[in-house]
């Protein structure tokens, strides 16, 4: 592909992110994948002298429903590109008190309450179960963290974010329901990207901009766009502040997300057909 056309670091930007202005020596390409189309052309280029691949989630203009995400395609081409490290950018609401629109999270858990999406590569003659008890990379994330911190964001690290289905947002006995469960925030993408990016041995962790308190706070108004679209400017900047950050203090070495697919693949090699070989090549070629 190119080295110009490689990266260390992969951004999906979320509602309200759909550039990074900031990188340098850009260059815009589109990549087919085996599983269709990514959402978009993504955005290559350099931050704190990282290669940075950027790809808008819901595509410029925000086209895209949460369930329409072609996922397999955008995190296909992640691994193209040579992506080692990715971060979901996203909006979501809060399930907490203490976690106050403007907010940043860095969830640790994932609670999946999302239907018919499909979040694996395999199939189609090839079976593989990984480890996801962590869904996200801890090494990442807390590099994340410490951007988002430095870029003068409340973080809050750690915490459960239930990924609905949407496009709608939660009815009140819903939201009230997440809270039993001890949830931090809700949003509508981030899940399926996690565990993605675990199959392709990428390194991922989630940086998610609280907008809202969802519909279960009585004393605030419940889920308004035009209140969130307010919020969401500033978090697109506080955003972008933070992968500059991050770009320059990405974690180095190994790491065990990166050995995802090792011992997972449990069907017989001799009869993996050569269509799955090829489809698989990119993601699982050196255990096929």
């Amino acid at each position: 592909m190119g080295e110009a056309a490689q990266a260390t670091l992969g951004v999906i930007g979320g509602s309200g992110l759909y550039d990074l202005a900031e990188l340098e020596d850009v260059r815009r390409i589109r990549l087919p994948t085996p599983f269709g189309d990514p959402s978009d052309e993504f955005v290559l280029g350099t931050l704190s002298g990282v290669r940075v691949a950027f790809l808008p989630r819901h595509a410029r203009g925000h086209r895209i429903l949460p369930g329409e995400l072609n996922f397999r395609a955008n995190i296909h081409a992640m691994k193209q590109l040579g992506v080692r490290q990715l971060v979901g950018v996203g909006a979501v609401g809060s399930l907490r008190e203490q976690i106050a629109p403007g907010d940043v999270v860095v969830p640790d858990q994932f609670i999946d309450r999302t239907f018919g999406r499909t979040a694996t590569f395999f199939g189609g003659g090839v079976v593989a179960h990984l480890q996801f008890g962590d869904p996200v990379c801890a090494k990442l994330a807390s590099a994340v963290s410490a951007a988002a911190s430095s870029s003068g964001a409340k973080v809050h690290q750690g915490g459960t974010y239930v990924c609905m289905e949407g496009p709608q947002f939660s009815t009140r006995a819903e939201s009230n329901l997440y809270r039993t469960w001890g949830a931090s925030i809700i949003g509508m993408t981030n899940l399926q990207e996690a565990k993605l990016a675990r199959e392709a041995e990428i390194c991922f962790a989630s940086l998610a901009l609280c907008t809202d308190y969802d519909c279960w706070h009585e004393s605030e108004a419940e889920v308004d766009v035009a209140a969130i679209l307010a919020v969401l400017h500033a978090n697109a900047k506080l955003a972008t502040r933070t992968m500059i950050e991050l770009a320059g203090t990405l974690p180095q070495g190994d790491c065990a997300c990166r050995h995802a697919l090792d011992g997972a693949i449990v069907t017989d090699r001799s009869t993996i057909p050569a269509e799955a070989r090829e489809r698989l090549r990119v993601i699982a070629g050196k255990y096929l």
